[in-house]
């Protein structure tokens, strides 16, 4: 399939990919950890499936253990991830590529859309899915699109290490002494969620990147997680099991 830059997520068709390996260190097993009832990967998976633009849903893993419960919540193993794609510091692009080389190979499959749903996102809903997908096709010219929300504190509020002493982490070019500045006089950053990212094939393939040069915000405005250690993983289980969020 060639890239058409489409506009209409209907007629489009979309992949989501799901990448969970198994070698969690910060929580042991983490992808398929319960939460409030459920493996945390089958979050995920649900959502994903409950998306209509979406057309597959396809974990990749190099667990045999994650592919089984993956599969028990109907998405698609059709492959096991290479160890080599499956390292402590292994990025996300070479596990995209992995994944679009074995489809073309194996079934002909070139999806236009691939949607990027990390484990660690639970919180995301379907509808913020196909939001986002409406939101991304409405900007053909755009390579990628991220999930964001805005820091609890600003970058220019920030210090790095030099040595004994310390300077600041950035400079604003217009903003005299920004460190000190009032909060409301700085600009507005954002830092991404691991909720929602959407790349093009051509993105990962041409540019070999999922994020490209043209890049689409989806700003989250509700309470968000990224689950990487014990405590987050309790703090998602309080936020579903009292209601503070609906999915």
């Amino acid at each position: 399939m060639s890239d058409d830059r489409a506009t209409d997520p209907a007629e489009t068709e979309v992949l989501a990919l799901i990448p969970a390996r198994g070698g969690s260190k910060g929580v042991p097993k983490k992808n398929i950890r319960d939460l409030d009832g459920k493996p945390l990967i089958a979050y995920s998976i649900e959502t994903a499936s409950a998306a209509d633009y979406v057309d597959r849903v396809v974990v990749s893993t190099d667990s045999e253990e994650i592919a089984d419960v993956a599969r028990e919540y109907d998405a698609e193993v059709p492959f096991m991830r290479p160890s080599e794609f499956a390292e402590d510091l292994t990025p996300d692009l070479p596990v995209f590529e992995h994944c679009l080389g074995w489809f073309a190979d194996e079934e002909g499959y070139e999806p236009e859309l691939i949607v990027h749903l990390r484990p660690t996102g639970p919180l995301r809903t379907a509808e913020e899915v196909d939001d986002s997908l409406e939101r991304f096709c409405s900007h053909p010219e755009a390579d990628s699109l991220r999930s964001v929300e805005e820091p609890p504190a600003s970058p220019y509020k920030m210090w790095q290490p030099d040595g004994e002493y310390m300077t600041p982490f950035t400079e604003h070019p217009e903003i005299e002494d920004a460190m000190n500045a009032p909060r409301q006089t700085l600009p507005t950053v954002y830092q991404t969620t691991p909720d929602i990212g959407i790349c093009r094939r051509s993105t990962v393939l041409d540019q070999e990147s999922i994020l490209g040069e043209h890049v689409v915000p989806y700003e989250i405005d509700r309470t968000t997680v990224d689950i990487d250690t014990p405590t987050d993983l309790q703090f998602a289980e309080f936020l579903l099991s009292t209601g503070a969020v609906e999915r």
